[in-house]
């Protein structure tokens, strides 16, 4: 086989080639495949969350990293309109960074890219509260209200979160407040 005006080689000489780049190309698809499977569990034998205890609605997570401590409790949508709406995972989250000063930081993850030029609103009764949309997530503008939030969740029965995707379409979510008094309590005393 000739390359150019300047490469001459036999069927022999061309198939050793051959055979010795496919076996690097195996060698290397080999290599990568078991990175890829077992990069996801590199650290997370250090930081996984585990569940700690069940509150009615509401689920406390402790995770023990090298270097931090957190810990949060749960909840999901009792109900979420529209129905059928496409979106991922719906979790209202209150999270603790004992090390970091961080005691109740209130977030909601909504399973969808979120409009950031429309606030998230939370209502608990007759209270409502501004939330700042970032990507899929919101947080309360401003993080000096989270203690109030907190109190009229602990108050009140149930809580309906509104936001708007970048879709436009609006979702209606209404979690559960059976339970939050005492998983409060417990992440308190848990994540210290």
């Amino acid at each position: 086989i000739i390359f150019g005006d300047r490469t001459v080689l036999t069927h022999e000489t061309f198939s050793t080639h051959l055979m010795i780049h496919w076996k690097k190309l195996f060698v290397t698809t080999v290599v990568v495949t078991l990175a890829a499977s077992v990069w996801p569990t590199i650290g997370q034998s250090q930081n996984t969350a585990m569940v700690m205890k069940e509150f009615s609605a509401w689920t406390l997570h402790q995770s023990r990293g090298a270097a931090h401590n957190i810990c949060y409790i749960t909840a999901t949508p009792i109900s979420k309109k529209p129905e059928k709406a496409n979106r991922a995972v719906i979790v209202f989250y209150i999270s603790a960074w004992p090390k970091d000063g961080v005691r109740s930081e209130v977030s909601v993850k909504f399973g969808y890219p979120l409009d950031t030029k429309k606030d998230v609103s939370v209502n608990v009764g007759e209270e409502n509260f501004k939330l700042s949309p970032r990507n899929e997530r919101a947080y309360l503008y401003d993080a000096t209200k989270e203690l109030k939030l907190i109190e009229a969740m602990k108050k009140g029965s149930k809580m309906v979160v509104t936001a708007t995707s970048t879709r436009g379409t609006k979702t209606t979510d209404t979690y559960s407040l059976n339970g939050i008094s005492s998983a409060l309590k417990s992440l308190a005393e848990t994540c210290q």
